[in-house]
C-alpha cells in the first residue's frame, strides 16, 4: 500500500463509516459512547500486550490500529485535522520538560 497521509486515512474511515452507518455527522453518534469505545480498544491493546500477544487476530498491533482507527473516526465526525494537530503537538513537545522525577525505567520488553 502507497505511503497515506492521516487526512487520506481519515477519509477512508469515514467512507466504512459511511457503509456502515455508524455516523458521519456529530448529530449521528454519541460522543461519549465514541470515547468508551476508544478506550475499550486500548483496554483490548493492554491485555493483548500483558498475554504477549503481539500480531493476528485480537493481537496487540491489531487492537491498537482499532484504537486509531476510533480516534480517525471521531475526528473526522468532528473535522479535526489529525496531520495538522498532531504536527502542532509534536513542535510543542519539541522544548517541552516533562516533570515526573524518577520513577525507574518504563521501557518494558515483551520477551
Amino acid at each position: 500500500m502507497p505511503d497515506l497521509s492521516l487526512e487520506k486515512l481519515t477519509e477512508m474511515v469515514m467512507a466504512v463509516a459511511r457503509d456502515k452507518k455508524f455516523g458521519v455527522k456529530p448529530e449521528e453518534v454519541n460522543a461519549l459512547e465514541k470515547f468508551a469505545l476508544i478506550h475499550s480498544e486500548i483496554s483490548e491493546a493492554m491485555e493483548a500486550y500483558r498475554k504477549k500477544n503481539m500480531d493476528g487476530k485480537d493481537g496487540f498491533s491489531e487492537e491498537l490500529a482499532d484504537a486509531v482507527i476510533r480516534i480517525m473516526h471521531l475526528a473526522g465526525i468532528y473535522k479535526i485535522d489529525l496531520e495538522k494537530e498532531i504536527l502542532k503537538k509534536l513542535a510543542s513537545n519539541k522544548n517541552r520538560e516533562w516533570k515526573w522525577g524518577d520513577y525507574g525505567d518504563y521501557n518494558e520488553t515483551h520477551g
